[in-house]
């Protein structure tokens, strides 16, 4: 009898430890956070409001219909929603797997969440403003992460393309949706004129097809949240620098950040850009 009730006691103490070390799955959570597939309504479900920032601390640009919201608890929500396989939104349910996971696997847990977190809380603005005298110029944009490319070899789409009702290049304006460091500037075959700017808290935000620069941005340059940085165009497909007309008028963005191996990722940024477009 005593054989027996060591051996019970055993195997619950057996399965215990596994289950605590297998808490989080991290390789699952991390091919749903670069996917983010998302709906706007369990994003809108783990947001609430919380104090508001002063004005000053987030840009000088007219950003005054910002809906402050705890980008903390979401993003602790995403990385439990998409580690869970997309399927529980329950804010009580997923608050005790993360009381849990934090407890057992705090590590795989920061991992995922500090990154969604940055990229929810450094973006700010949606990336493509009014043009002056052009009441009716709109853009539009749908979520065509992964989808096929074929320009340069079989590929998939690494970000979201912002279409322009009025296929004009240069008279869009692109703001830079965060402050942060400008990392990368210049021609590329793929994206044509671009720029890339990294964010305080780590996340990479890309803007490409621009048909120029709002001025002549220096690598390590500071910019803040609503900067201008250049105009929508229709530039790249081609080593040679301007070359434009290969595909209609749009600003590619993405989003990007390094792994722990310094190895660079991309994440679907639609369902941030509908937020932004949003506010």
């Amino acid at each position: 009898m005593l054989v027996v009730l060591i051996n019970v006691y055993l195997g619950i103490y057996i399965d215990s430890e596994v289950l605590k070390k297998n808490c989080f799955p991290y390789e699952t959570a991390f091919e749903n956070f670069r996917d983010e597939e998302v709906s706007e309504e369990v994003i809108n479900s783990f947001l609430y409001d919380s104090e508001p920032m002063e004005e000053s601390d987030i840009t000088e640009q007219k950003i005054k219909s910002v809906k402050y919201a705890d980008f903390a608890k979401l993003s602790e929500y995403l990385a439990m929603y998409f580690a869970l396989n997309n399927t529980c939104s329950d804010s009580d349910l997923l608050e005790e797997n993360i009381s849990f996971v934090k407890e057992h696997q705090p590590e795989k847990f920061e991992r995922i969440q500090s990154k969604i977190e940055a990229m929810w809380t450094d973006a700010v603005l949606f990336p493509v403003g009014a043009i002056e005298n052009e009441p009716g110029a709109t853009v539009d944009f749908a979520n065509s992460w992964r989808q096929s490319r074929t320009f340069g070899g079989d590929r998939f789409h690494e970000g979201c393309d912002i279409m322009a009702s009025v296929n004009q290049r240069g008279i869009y304006p692109i703001y830079s949706v965060s402050d942060g460091v400008v990392e990368n500037i210049g021609w590329l075959r793929l994206g044509g004129y671009r720029i890339g700017i990294r964010s305080r808290h780590g996340a990479y935000f890309y803007y490409a097809h621009l048909s120029d620069y709002a001025k002549d941005f220096q690598i390590g340059e500071e910019v803040k949240a609503g900067t201008l940085i250049g105009f929508m165009g229709d530039t790249g497909y081609s080593d040679t620098p301007g070359t434009t007309g290969n595909f209609p008028v749009h600003l590619h963005f993405g989003v990007y950040f390094d792994d722990e191996s310094g190895k660079e990722f991309s994440v679907n940024p639609f369902p941030l850009l509908r937020y932004l477009k949003s506010l």
